[in-house]
């Protein structure tokens, strides 16, 4: 199954949310074990090292070691800007996911993927 992991549920487990962690860091666990089956954003990663205070170097090598980053570019930019989302960023996860070919976009924020041409899930609902 092939599952394209969105920006919050990645900052959850950096960062340590205690709400949200344990369901975050299951994903991430069936992630590891199934290499090349999940991807990020590459636009994701940025963030996640922008908004962490340690720079995230560290994790994000760690996810590169069974995530896929799909190389996207002019194409998928368009496509996000033509998607309708409130949120481009939102349309940027999806675009790349899309690209990636998953299934699935894990996320917490199931409001904001509404109108998305993809299944988005809440970790905690997702049966691995």
């Amino acid at each position: 199954m092939k599952l394209f992991l969105d920006t919050d549920m990645l900052l959850d487990v950096l960062l340590d949310r205690r709400e949200f962690f344990f369901d975050s860091a299951r994903i991430l666990d069936w992630a590891q074990s199934h290499p090349g089956q999940c991807a990020v954003s590459w636009h994701g990663l940025a963030n996640i090292h922008y908004l962490s205070k340690n720079g995230a170097e560290e994790f994000i090598r760690d996810l590169l070691q069974f995530c896929v980053v799909p190389a996207a570019g002019t194409h998928e930019m368009s496509r996000a800007l033509d998607m309708g989302l409130a949120d481009l960023e939102d349309a940027l996860q999806v675009s790349a996911a899309l690209l990636f070919g998953a299934r699935i976009l894990v996320t917490r924020n199931l409001g904001d993927y509404r109108k998305a041409p993809i299944k988005a899930m809440h970790p905690r609902d997702l049966k691995l």
